[in-house]
């Protein structure tokens, strides 16, 4: 997971870890984009620093 010597983090709740990874693995193998956008420019972090914010509509 992730390396023991980054600290800086509040965990208000950390029972709920084993569930947010299993999150983490199912939109990791539903985003195949978004994990390939992932592997392309990761080691560069063309984005650090930048706020991004999203939104989302669906009408069902």
């Amino acid at each position: 997971m992730a390396d023991a010597a980054f600290t800086d983090y509040i965990v208000k709740d950390i029972a709920l870890a084993d569930y947010g990874r299993a999150e983490i693995n199912i939109a990791e193998t539903e985003m195949p984009g978004l994990m390939a956008t992932r592997e392309e420019f990761g080691a560069s972090q063309p984005l650090k620093g930048a706020r991004i914010t999203g939104s989302l509509h669906m009408t069902i």
